[in-house]
Protein backbone atom coordinates (compact mmCIF):
# COMPACT_ATOMS: atom_id res chain seq x y z
CA UNK A 1 0.00 0.00 0.00
CA UNK A 2 1.34 3.41 -0.96
CA UNK A 3 2.08 5.82 1.91
CA UNK A 4 -0.11 8.96 1.61
CA UNK A 5 2.74 11.07 3.04
CA UNK A 6 5.91 10.05 1.17
CA UNK A 7 4.29 8.00 -1.66
CA UNK A 8 6.54 4.96 -1.11
CA UNK A 9 4.87 1.60 -1.85
CA UNK A 10 6.31 -0.20 1.18
CA UNK A 11 4.19 -0.34 4.34
CA UNK A 12 3.38 -2.96 6.94
CA UNK A 13 0.13 -3.70 8.77
CA UNK A 14 0.32 -2.82 12.46
CA UNK A 15 -3.30 -3.59 13.44
CA UNK A 16 -6.44 -5.00 11.73
CA UNK A 17 -10.03 -4.85 12.96
CA UNK A 18 -13.40 -5.63 11.46
CA UNK A 19 -15.90 -2.77 11.36
CA UNK A 20 -19.50 -2.31 10.20
CA UNK A 21 -20.48 -5.72 11.58
CA UNK A 22 -17.80 -7.48 9.55
CA UNK A 23 -18.58 -5.69 6.27
CA UNK A 24 -15.21 -3.92 6.26
CA UNK A 25 -11.70 -4.22 7.66
CA UNK A 26 -9.86 -1.28 9.16
CA UNK A 27 -6.07 -1.53 9.02
CA UNK A 28 -3.43 0.62 10.70
CA UNK A 29 -0.30 0.69 8.59
CA UNK A 30 3.21 2.00 9.10
CA UNK A 31 5.38 3.25 6.23
CA UNK A 32 8.77 1.53 6.05
CA UNK A 33 10.38 4.65 4.56
CA UNK A 34 9.10 7.57 6.67
CA UNK A 35 7.73 5.67 9.70
CA UNK A 36 4.39 7.53 9.70
CA UNK A 37 1.17 5.65 10.39
CA UNK A 38 -2.05 5.79 8.42
CA UNK A 39 -5.38 3.98 8.31
CA UNK A 40 -6.94 2.12 5.39
CA UNK A 41 -10.32 0.47 5.01
CA UNK A 42 -11.13 -2.55 2.88
CA UNK A 43 -14.63 -3.39 1.73
CA UNK A 44 -15.98 -5.78 -0.85
CA UNK A 45 -17.52 -4.16 -3.91
CA UNK A 46 -21.17 -4.93 -4.62
CA UNK A 47 -21.89 -4.61 -8.34
CA UNK A 48 -25.24 -3.99 -10.04
CA UNK A 49 -25.85 -5.39 -13.53
CA UNK A 50 -28.27 -3.22 -15.46
CA UNK A 51 -30.55 -4.45 -18.24
CA UNK A 52 -28.36 -2.68 -20.79
CA UNK A 53 -25.45 -4.90 -19.76
CA UNK A 54 -23.59 -2.10 -17.96
CA UNK A 55 -22.18 -3.11 -14.59
CA UNK A 56 -21.62 -0.45 -11.93
CA UNK A 57 -20.96 -0.33 -8.18
CA UNK A 58 -24.00 -0.34 -5.90
CA UNK A 59 -24.85 3.17 -4.75
CA UNK A 60 -26.89 3.93 -1.64
CA UNK A 61 -27.25 7.48 -2.96
CA UNK A 62 -29.05 6.13 -6.05
CA UNK A 63 -31.42 4.14 -3.85
CA UNK A 64 -32.17 7.24 -1.76
CA UNK A 65 -32.71 9.38 -4.87
CA UNK A 66 -35.11 6.85 -6.39
CA UNK A 67 -37.08 6.34 -3.21
CA UNK A 68 -37.14 10.06 -2.34
CA UNK A 69 -39.38 10.68 -5.37
CA UNK A 70 -41.89 8.16 -4.06
CA UNK A 71 -41.74 9.76 -0.59
CA UNK A 72 -42.39 13.29 -1.81
CA UNK A 73 -44.93 14.95 0.49
CA UNK A 74 -44.80 12.07 2.96
CA UNK A 75 -43.51 12.22 6.56
CA UNK A 76 -40.23 10.47 5.71
CA UNK A 77 -36.93 11.99 6.86
CA UNK A 78 -33.51 11.86 5.22
CA UNK A 79 -32.38 9.62 8.10
CA UNK A 80 -35.24 7.22 7.30
CA UNK A 81 -34.11 7.10 3.67
CA UNK A 82 -30.47 6.54 4.64
CA UNK A 83 -31.50 3.67 6.92
CA UNK A 84 -33.63 2.19 4.14
CA UNK A 85 -30.67 2.32 1.74
CA UNK A 86 -28.50 0.60 4.36
CA UNK A 87 -31.12 -2.13 4.81
CA UNK A 88 -31.30 -2.63 1.04
CA UNK A 89 -27.52 -2.95 0.78
CA UNK A 90 -27.41 -5.35 3.75
CA UNK A 91 -30.12 -7.52 2.17
CA UNK A 92 -28.27 -7.64 -1.15
CA UNK A 93 -24.94 -8.47 0.50
CA UNK A 94 -26.62 -11.20 2.57
CA UNK A 95 -27.43 -12.92 -0.72
CA UNK A 96 -23.73 -13.72 -1.01
CA UNK A 97 -23.28 -12.56 -4.61
CA UNK A 98 -20.73 -9.99 -5.73
CA UNK A 99 -22.96 -8.95 -8.65
CA UNK A 100 -26.74 -8.57 -8.53
CA UNK A 101 -29.21 -7.68 -11.28
CA UNK A 102 -30.84 -4.23 -11.06
CA UNK A 103 -34.21 -5.98 -10.78
CA UNK A 104 -33.05 -7.50 -7.49
CA UNK A 105 -32.19 -4.05 -6.13
CA UNK A 106 -35.75 -2.91 -6.84
CA UNK A 107 -37.18 -5.97 -5.12
CA UNK A 108 -34.94 -5.38 -2.10
CA UNK A 109 -36.32 -1.82 -1.82
CA UNK A 110 -39.98 -2.83 -1.71
CA UNK A 111 -40.14 -4.55 1.69
CA UNK A 112 -38.36 -1.91 3.81
CA UNK A 113 -40.19 0.87 1.95
CA UNK A 114 -43.52 -0.76 2.72
CA UNK A 115 -42.60 -0.85 6.42
CA UNK A 116 -41.55 2.80 6.25
CA UNK A 117 -44.56 4.25 4.41
CA UNK A 118 -47.27 2.35 2.54
CA UNK A 119 -48.21 5.28 0.31
CA UNK A 120 -44.59 5.70 -0.78
CA UNK A 121 -44.45 1.93 -1.27
CA UNK A 122 -47.48 2.04 -3.56
CA UNK A 123 -45.99 4.93 -5.56
CA UNK A 124 -42.66 3.13 -5.96
CA UNK A 125 -44.29 -0.22 -6.76
CA UNK A 126 -46.54 1.40 -9.37
CA UNK A 127 -43.50 2.59 -11.32
CA UNK A 128 -41.28 -0.41 -10.59
CA UNK A 129 -43.94 -2.96 -11.48
CA UNK A 130 -45.36 -0.83 -14.34
CA UNK A 131 -48.95 -0.50 -13.14
CA UNK A 132 -51.04 0.26 -16.24
CA UNK A 133 -54.59 0.34 -14.94
CA UNK A 134 -56.60 1.35 -11.92
CA UNK A 135 -57.15 -2.37 -11.30
CA UNK A 136 -53.40 -2.81 -10.77
CA UNK A 137 -53.54 -0.21 -7.99
CA UNK A 138 -56.70 -1.69 -6.49
CA UNK A 139 -55.18 -5.18 -6.46
CA UNK A 140 -52.06 -3.91 -4.68
CA UNK A 141 -54.16 -1.99 -2.14
CA UNK A 142 -56.27 -5.10 -1.53
CA UNK A 143 -53.08 -7.09 -0.98
CA UNK A 144 -51.81 -4.48 1.48
CA UNK A 145 -55.12 -4.57 3.36
CA UNK A 146 -55.24 -8.37 3.44
CA UNK A 147 -51.69 -8.63 4.74
CA UNK A 148 -52.38 -5.86 7.28
CA UNK A 149 -55.48 -7.71 8.51
CA UNK A 150 -53.53 -10.96 8.76
CA UNK A 151 -50.89 -9.32 10.96
CA UNK A 152 -53.47 -7.45 13.03
CA UNK A 153 -51.99 -4.05 12.24
CA UNK A 154 -53.91 -0.85 12.79
CA UNK A 155 -55.40 0.82 9.71
CA UNK A 156 -52.65 2.68 7.90
CA UNK A 157 -52.44 5.76 5.72
CA UNK A 158 -53.19 3.46 2.78
CA UNK A 159 -56.49 2.33 4.33
CA UNK A 160 -57.47 5.92 5.06
CA UNK A 161 -56.72 6.96 1.47
CA UNK A 162 -58.63 4.02 0.00
CA UNK A 163 -61.63 4.75 2.27
CA UNK A 164 -61.53 8.40 1.22
CA UNK A 165 -61.45 7.39 -2.46
CA UNK A 166 -64.52 5.18 -1.95
CA UNK A 167 -66.44 8.07 -0.35
CA UNK A 168 -65.60 10.30 -3.33
CA UNK A 169 -66.94 7.76 -5.87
Amino acid sequence: MRCPFCKVDDSRVVDSRTVDEGAAIRRRRECAACGRRFTTAETSVLLVAKRSGVVEPFSRAKVVTGVRKACQGRPVSDDDLALLAQRVEDALRAGGHAEVPAMEVGLAILSPLRELDEVAYLRFASVYRSFDTLEDFEAEIALLRAEGDATGEEPSDMTAIANQEQRVR
